[in-house]
């Protein structure tokens, strides 16, 4: 088996986990009876007026202290109210408080653990002190003057309750956010032109949403147990009936009449329990990813950001892509390492362009640079960066962002990892079209329908309904090419391409983008260790290692005599992939005629 089949599988996996989470929770003895009790409990607030047999507050001294029986089914409390339509009129005060609670903790609390975590920074960091802040915070003093303040109002003291349960979903949304903000995916929406805005809704949301409900099962409880624990305190109105409130008469005569503590106690319990269990059930059958070591940065100053500090050529005004002098570092823990030192590269309009070196040589670093995709520790300077023609130097975010999806499309190595498996492959090719590019939806699914024929795929409606896990690793890639050129960008880069493939798939793609290239004039920058790759396909190569260009030239000069020994070892080694890959090609060419789509 190969990677690609157990990345797929994994997904296939892990798609039906989803689309089956409410039946397994259902069919969870933890997840379906302590359902249906809450919602009893829930239903019982609701119509309390309907089910309750009589006023809460009608004081009867008749009644006092009366045993359970015909009239009062739970008896009389001190003075006589009913204390089975206090209890059930306690269920709606009580549902409400955890209401407001998780409301106000929630609002508060995931917006700005989402935030944090995807554009971290100081935003990130002066969050967390906050948040670190308010559990230091002594929160019964606070609800005591709150109280006192506010005159024992209860919506105000449940609100106050939830601000300090906004830790615990700021911790779990920031940490869902770092989880995910990682993958490949969410650089591949960056790369295609979505603002941070939808990235966050339509992709970083689904991560957080299932850790946000657990939460909020057991903040709920913690909630009501708070609330109970104000009313026994005497911190409330005495004249709403309450469970916290009835616990505390029951409590000063609990001697002589112990079955007015009972029943509130055991309706408080009741209630917490079966909120703990769902809130269990639920952890065990969502998986909660948890934050990867390495982080994508969000906060790093890009490339084009840097101040211009040199003179750029006119020459740069008809580049497809200008980068002079790019320096790339990363901190760590004993300072910061540059691994891209004064890098200068040109793409022409129309041009081929490969970056080729081994692992560590600093090439991917240089692409990164100017998508904006340098891992969390990274940091980008440039004398001057160009693309299409626009001098985006000093541009801000926004404006980079602008290009990327038009001036520049981007195909990532791992296809299956850089689709979302929860969306469709169509939903993924319109989004950027429609946010982008301003297409109607009906134009966005022609053209990603057309994009879709266009790279060899014979039946775009199916792929367009189909998820990520339903195709192969080779129509993936298809599918990102064909995500890369819908919006006609006038350079296109390809980040190892073809190493997630196998061999025979991997001459296709490359016959594919050469098609492309030429059809619509693109520029094409790929960036391999391959020397296979670059014969294959590039007109022009630049050989880096440890982060400086050791040689470039056009490709047939440099295989024919190459000036570093370093080039001649890289075409050594890739001699005999040379004249296989060229064989592949050859019969890739020789039966397109009958082959119709790749299957991987």
């Amino acid at each position: 088996m190969t990677t690609t089949d157990i990345r797929v599988a994994f997904d296939r996996a892990a798609q039906k986990r989803r689309s089956g989470l409410l039946r397994r929770f259902l069919r969870h003895p933890g997840g379906l009876i302590p359902l249906i009790v809450f919602v009893l409990i829930v239903l019982v607030g609701v119509f309390a007026p309907l089910l309750a047999p009589m006023d809460p507050n009608l004081v009867d001294l008749a009644a006092a202290k009366a045993p359970p029986g015909p009239e009062h089914l739970l008896g009389g409390d001190s003075t006589g109210r009913d204390i089975l339509s206090r209890l059930i009129y306690g269920t709606r005060t009580t549902i409400w408080g955890a209401v407001i609670t998780i409301v106000a903790a929630v609002v508060i609390g995931v917006p700005a653990g989402v935030a944090a975590g995807y554009f971290g920074g100081v935003l990130d960091r002066v969050a967390t002190w906050i948040s670190d802040a308010l559990q230091s915070i002594p929160g019964m003093i606070i609800l005591l003057v709150v109280a006192a303040g506010s005159r024992n109002n209860f919506e105000v003291l449940m609100v106050t309750v939830g601000v300090f349960m906004v830790p615990g979903y700021f911790r779990i949304s920031r940490s869902q956010t770092l989880a995910v903000r990682g993958e490949a995916y969410i650089d591949a929406a960056r790369v295609s032109g979505l603002s941070d805005a939808r990235i966050i809704f339509r992709h970083v949301i689904k991560a957080v949403y299932p850790a946000v409900i657990i939460q909020t099962a057991l903040t709920a409880g913690i909630a009501m147990g708070m609330q109970a624990g104000l009313q026994f305190l005497g911190i409330g109105d005495s004249n709403v009936p309450s469970w916290g409130a009835m616990m505390l008469e029951g409590f000063r005569l609990m001697l002589t009449y112990p079955l007015m503590l009972l029943w509130p106690s055991a309706a408080l319990g009741l209630t917490i329990a079966v909120l703990a269990i769902m809130g269990s059930t639920l952890a065990e059958l969502v998986q909660v990813r948890t934050p990867r070591a390495a982080k994508r940065r969000t906060d790093a100053a890009p490339a084009s950001a840097a101040p211009a500090t040199g003179t750029t050529s006119h020459a740069a005004e008809a580049s497809a892509l200008r980068v002079e002098n790019l320096r790339v570092t990363h901190a760590t823990p004993v300072g910061e390492t540059e691994v891209v030192h004064g890098v200068t590269l040109d793409v022409a309009p129309g041009e081929v362009v490969g970056i080729v070196g081994e692992s560590g040589s600093g090439k991917s670093q240089t692409v990164f640079s100017v998508l904006d995709l340098l891992p969390a520790t990274g940091r980008a300077e440039a004398d001057a960066v160009w693309v299409g023609g626009i001098d985006v130097t000093h541009a801000s975010p926004a404006q980079r962002r602008a290009l990327l999806g038009r001036e520049i499309g981007y195909v990532p190595q791992e296809p299956m990892s850089n689709l979302d498996p929860s969306y469709t492959i169509g939903h993924q090719l319109i989004e950027p079209l429609r946010r982008t590019h301003g297409l109607s939806r009906a134009a966005a699914e022609e053209r990603a329908r057309a994009m879709l024929a266009r790279v060899g795929l014979t039946d775009p409606d199916r792929v367009m309904r189909s998820y990520p896990h339903q195709v192969s690793g080779g129509m993936a890639q298809r599918v990102l090419i064909a995500g890369a050129i819908a919006g006609r960008p006038s350079l296109l880069v390809a980040d190892e391409p073809t190493t997630a493939l196998d061999v025979t798939v991997q001459a296709e793609v490359l016959e594919l983008l050469r098609e492309l290239q030429a059809e619509y004039g693109m520029a094409l920058l790929i960036v391999t260790h391959n020397f296979g790759v670059v014969a294959d396909i590039c007109d022009r190569v630049v050989v880096m290692r440890g982060g400086d260009i050791v040689e470039s030239g056009a490709v047939d000069d440099l295989f024919a005599a190459p000036a570093e020994e370093y080039t001649r070892e890289l075409i050594a080694a890739s001699l005999d992939d040379v004249a296989g890959r060229r064989e592949l090609d050859r019969l890739s060419r020789s039966s397109s005629a009958t082959a119709v789509e790749v299957t991987a």
